[in-house]
Formats: structure tokens, C-alpha cells, sequence
């Protein structure tokens, strides 16, 4: 009997603090879940943005987001989405907003670094929220995101039970592979900026390698891959509202990153506990 588990990461593994800011109000929302924001509505698309932190805030503020991006020609990952969009689409809008500039996501940034940068293992992803109807960015984006306490102990202990463990997460793979590097995960096995579609793909093609794949993830984003898991686990470590048909998926419900591992150990031992 071989299982294999599948995490998402931020909310999951990671204790994560996001921030957005209302382009066009120019307000700043902390402690937002973004996933929860971009699925509000079916014409935004949730992208990251592979550049470094310090390097947008050595940027004028004042330069056109848009052309920041350009001359420096930095690409981006499809994060979330809740219709198909293409990357030529989302591209052309990316590229050719006229409204939001630099300083827009250096605020998001210093606020969250902010708030966690006493956190000896952290991750800072930053991105957008574009809206295809409007044709423009309509919120930038940065996550902060740390280990919870016990994350990397459960991993270990998934490993000597003979478990492998996946990342599947629409965050970006280089700060996912650091993360996993320090987790214990190997980075053949990381999946990063993976839209809610292709993480029920993930999950879908190792259920031809494996007797049976769990899923275990906390936003609305993992709700595929969750119908696709033999068992689908829900962690609420994370504080915040969830919609009620993440619930009606779920097998199980936890409040701890390492409560995973008496399921796991209760499937080795009755194949029959999962859905399947």
C-alpha cells in the first residue's frame, strides 16, 4: 500500500500574512486572503511576479508598474483563476496598464516585511490581482509566509513512514524549492505556481504512481484538487473565513499541520478510511 501526500503551502505549511492594496482607492487591505479576493470574482486572475523584493523597492516609485516590468523584462506565473484566460491576454493588460505604479507594491512589501521580519525562515512572494473586464491591475499583492511550528517535524516523520510528500502551491517554484530545501522536501517534487486546475492535474497523475493520494490544503483554491484526492484534509490552522463547500469536501478537518499524521497512519493501516 503506498500513499502519497500532497500539500499546498501557504496557510498549509506555511504561516502566511498577506497584503493587498486597492489600486484605485489606493487603500491598503492587511491580513487579506487573496485567494478568497481573486475567486469574488470571475474576471480577476491572481499572477506572481518572479522578481526579488529588494529589488522593487531600490525602483522609483513613481514608474509605471507596467513599465517597470518591461524594461526589465520580468515574466509572471497564473497563480489563480477562476475561467480560462490566456498568458497572452493576462501579458498584453500586464504590460500596458497605465494606472499602477511601483510605489503600489513597495507599500505592500514594507508592510509585510513589517510584520514579519523577525521570522528566522521567511518567504516573500508579491504579484497582482488584474481584472480582465476592466482591463487593469487591480490590486498588487505581497505574502509573507514562515514555517508553522511542528511543519517540518511532520514531514520528517511522513518520510521515515515511508510517505513521500509533495508541494503543490501557486506561489513561485524558486521561493517554494528554498522552503522545501528547509522543510526537508525535495525540489523534484515542488509544484509551484500551480492554478487550482493544475493541482487537481498534480494530484490526478500520481494517483497512477500511488495506491492512494491525500490532499491536504485550506483555501478555496485547492477545492479541485481536493475532488480529485482518494482523501481530501482540510487545515483551519490558518485563522480565517473558508466557504462551506470546502468543508462539504473535506474527509477531514485539522488544526494542526501535524494532526495529518494519525490519519496517514490509520490509512497505511485500513486502505478502506479513504473515500475510495
Amino acid at each position: 500500500m503506498t500513499i502519497a501526500v500532497v500539500f499546498d503551502s501557504a496557510g498549509t505549511l506555511l504561516n502566511t500574512y498577506r497584503v493587498a492594496k486597492d489600486v484605485s482607492r489606493q487603500v491598503l487591505m492587511p491580513g487579506i486572503e487573496t485567494t478568497t479576493l481573486t475567486f469574488t470574482s470571475p474576471d480577476r486572475v491572481l499572477i506572481v511576479l518572479p522578481v526579488h523584493s529588494k529589488h522593487i523597492i531600490a525602483a522609483p516609485p513613481d514608474t509605471l508598474l507596467s513599465t517597470y516590468l518591461s524594461d526589465n523584462q520580468i515574466g509572471f506565473g497564473i497563480s489563480c483563476t477562476r475561467k480560462i484566460t490566456t498568458a497572452e491576454e493576462i501579458g498584453d493588460m500586464l504590460y500596458t496598464d497605465t494606472h499602477t505604479r511601483v510605489g503600489d507594491l513597495q507599500e505592500c512589501i514594507r508592510n509585510v516585511w513589517g510584520v514579519c521580519r523577525d521570522e528566522t525562515m521567511l518567504s516573500l512572494n508579491s504579484g497582482a490581482i488584474l481584472n480582465m473586464a476592466h482591463k487593469s491591475i487591480e490590486f498588487t499583492i505581497t505574502v509573507g509566509g514562515w514555517p508553522f511550528e511542528g511543519a517540518k517535524e511532520t514531514i520528517t516523520i511522513l518520510h521515515r513512514m515511508g510517505v513521500p510528500t509533495f508541494i503543490a502551491s501557486g506561489d513561485r517554484s524558486t521561493k517554494l524549492e528554498i522552503m522545501a530545501d528547509h522543510l526537508g522536501i525535495p525540489r523534484d517534487r515542488v509544484y509551484g505556481v500551480a492554478t487550482p486546475s493544475v493541482k487537481a492535474q498534480i494530484v490526478s497523475d500520481l494517483k497512477n504512481e500511488y495506491d492512494q493520494v491525500v490532499m491536504i490544503g485550506d483555501g478555496i483554491n485547492d477545492l479541485g484538487a481536493f475532488k480529485k484526492a482518494d482523501t481530501a484534509i482540510l487545515t483551519v490552522q490558518q485563522a480565517g473565513d473558508r466557504p462551506e463547500e470546502l468543508f462539504r469536501a473535506a474527509d477531514y478537518v485539522i488544526s494542526h499541520v501535524g494532526d495529518v499524521l494519525p490519519i496517514i497512519q490509520a490509512l497505511l493501516k485500513c486502505p478502506n478510511t479513504s473515500r475510495s
